[in-house]
C-alpha cells in the first residue's frame, strides 16, 4: 500500500473513531423515559437525576399507560426510549410479553421482595417497583358538609341515592391507574358484582374524566364532591393544602408501580443509573415530596414522612382484601376497557338515566310499597346490572384478540369482529337502559 494510501486510510479510521465516539457522547448525555405520570412528579426526578449526574439531560414523553405501550410497540424497530415508567403492572406484562423490555437487576440492596403475598419486582427481572400505590376514594370535606354528605368509605358507599351526581371517575381506557382501580375491585367482588357496582358507582357520577388526573381535579375544586382515585392523587392533595381527605376501603389492593429499561435502549447505561437512583435511599425519599406523596417501596424512607402517612410495613393502616392478580388483568385487559366504555363512558347519559329513575322509584315506594312495585324495581336494576359477557369469555384469548381498535369518542369506529361485537352490546345496553327507567317509572307511579 503506498505511502498516500496508508496515510488515507489511518486519516479515515481516526474520522470513524471521532464520530463514534461523538455519537456515543451523544448518546451517553441523554435520557429519554416514556411515563404516564404528570409534570408535578417527573420535573422532581428530572431535577434530581440531572443533579446527580452532571452532563444527562433528560426528555420526557408523557403519554397515558395504554398510549405508552402502544408508542413503544409502533417504534421497536427504531427505538429512541430507555425507560418505560408507570404504575400499571399489566401494561408492563404485555411489553414483557412483547420483548421490549430489557433484564435488568438493580444495584441498591435491602429492599423488600414483597409487600403482603404480592411481589414487588418481576420475578423475571424485567421490571421493578419503586413504589406502591392502593386505591380508593377522595373527598372534598367543605362539599361534602354543604351537600349533608358523609364521607364514603366503601365502594358500596358510592352506589347509593345520596351521592348521585357528587362523583367523579375516569375510564380504564384513558387512565392505568383507573384500569387497575377498576380491576381491583373485579377481583375483589367478582365479575358479576363487581361490574355492578362500577356501574351504580358510574351512574352516580357527575362526569367520566378524560384523564386520571380529571378526577382529583374536579374534587379540589369542588366540581364534585367524590372521586375514584388512586391514593397519591388524595395525598397530594391534602398536602398541597385543599380541603381533601382520602381513605381506602376494604376491598383494594396494594400493587406496585414500575419502572423498566425499554429494549435496545439508546441511553441503556443512564436508563440503569435511573432505575437504580428511583430505588435509592434519595429517590425514595423524593416520593414524600408534597406534590408526589406515594409509598416507598423501601422502609427506611418512612422514617421521614410526614405525621399520619400510611406505613404498608408496619401495621394494619391499610387494610388491602385483594391480592392482585396481574396475569389475570393482563387476560382480559382489552375487553375490561371496552366493557367500560361500551357500558359507562360512551353511554353514561343513558345509564345516569336509569339510575336516577331508579333511585326515585326505590324513595318513592319504600319499605311499605306494593310486592309489584318492588319486584318492577329489582327488574330495573337487573337491566342496569346485565354484563354482555362472562368471566370465562373474557378471559378467552381469541376473544381478548377481538378488541384491536381504542376507540377515543363514541363517533370513533371499530372494524371488523370488534365493530360487530360492540355494536351487539351497544343496541342491548341501550335497550336495557331505556327499559329501566320505564319499569322505574311505572313503580314510582303506584308506589
Amino acid at each position: 500500500m503506498s505511502s498516500f494510501a496508508l496515510k488515507a486510510a489511518a486519516g479515515a479510521a481516526a474520522l470513524f473513531a471521532s464520530v463514534s465516539l461523538t455519537t456515543l457522547a451523544i448518546a451517553s448525555d441523554k435520557l429519554t423515559i416514556v411515563t404516564s405520570y404528570p409534570a408535578d412528579v417527573t420535573d422532581v426526578y428530572k431535577t434530581a437525576f440531572e443533579q446527580a449526574h452532571p452532563g444527562v439531560t433528560v426528555e420526557v414523553v408523557n403519554k397515558a399507560t395504554s398510549a405508552g405501550v402502544k408508542f413503544l410497540k409502533e417504534t421497536t424497530s427504531n427505538n429512541s426510549s430507555d425507560i418505560f415508567w408507570a404504575s400499571a403492572p399489566d401494561a408492563f406484562e404485555v411489553l414483557k410479553a412483547d420483548g421490549l423490555l430489557e433484564k435488568y437487576s438493580p444495584a441498591v440492596e435491602g429492599l423488600p421482595e414483597k409487600i403482603g403475598a404480592y411481589p414487588i419486582n418481576d420475578p423475571d427481572g424485567f421490571y421493578t417497583g419503586f413504589a406502591l400505590s392502593g386505591y380508593g376514594i377522595m373527598w372534598n370535606t367543605r362539599y361534602a358538609q354543604s351537600y349533608g354528605l358523609e364521607p364514603a368509605r366503601q365502594w358500596s358507599d358510592l352506589t347509593k341515592a345520596e351521592y348521585f351526581g357528587h362523583v367523579g371517575i375516569s375510564s380504564p381506557s384513558r387512565s392505568g391507574t383507573t384500569h387497575l382501580t377498576i380491576e381491583t375491585i373485579l377481583q375483589g367482588e367478582g365479575w358479576e358484582k363487581g361490574w355492578e357496582q362500577i356501574k351504580w358507582i358510574s351512574g352516580n357520577s357527575y362526569t367520566i374524566t378524560e384523564r386520571s388526573f380529571g378526577v382529583p381535579d374536579g374534587v379540589n375544586t369542588g366540581s364534585f364532591g367524590f372521586g375514584v382515585v388512586i391514593d397519591f392523587f388524595g395525598f397530594s392533595s391534602r398536602s398541597s393544602g385543599f380541603p381533601v381527605d382520602f381513605v381506602y376501603p376494604d376491598v383494594t389492593a396494594l400493587v406496585p408501580a414500575n419502572v423498566g429499561i425499554v429494549t435496545k435502549a439508546p441511553n441503556e447505561e443512564n436508563a440503569r443509573k435511573f432505575v437504580d437512583f428511583l430505588l435509592s435511599t434519595k429517590g425514595q425519599e423524593l416520593l414524600l415530596d408534597p406534590k408526589i406523596m406515594r409509598l416507598p417501596v423501601n422502609p427506611e424512607a418512612y422514617a421521614h414522612a410526614p405525621e399520619g402517612f400510611p406505613n404498608p410495613f408496619v401495621g394494619d393502616t391499610i387494610k388491602a382484601s385483594v391480592s392482585f392478580d396481574s396475569e389475570a388483568s393482563k387476560a382480559h385487559y382489552n375487553a375490561v376497557n371496552a366493557l367500560f366504555d361500551s357500558m359507562i363512558t360512551y353511554r353514561h347519559k343513558e345509564l345516569t338515566a336509569a339510575v336516577k329513575a331508579i333511585h326515585e322509584a326505590e324513595a318513592a315506594v319504600g319499605e311499605g310499597g306494593s310486592q309489584e312495585a318492588k319486584d318492577l324495581i329489582k327488574e330495573a336494576r337487573a337491566l342496569v346490572a346485565w354484563t354482555p359477557v362472562d368471566l370465562e369469555t373474557a378471559n378467552d384469548s381469541a376473544f381478548a384478540a377481538i378488541f384491536t381498535t381504542k376507540r377515543q369518542t363514541a363517533d370513533d369506529k371499530a372494524t371488523g369482529r370488534q365493530a360487530e361485537v360492540e355494536q351487539e352490546w351497544d343496541s342491548r345496553i341501550v335497550a336495557n337502559y331505556a327499559k329501566a327507567v320505564e319499569l322505574a317509572g311505572k313503580a314510582k307511579s303506584m308506589k
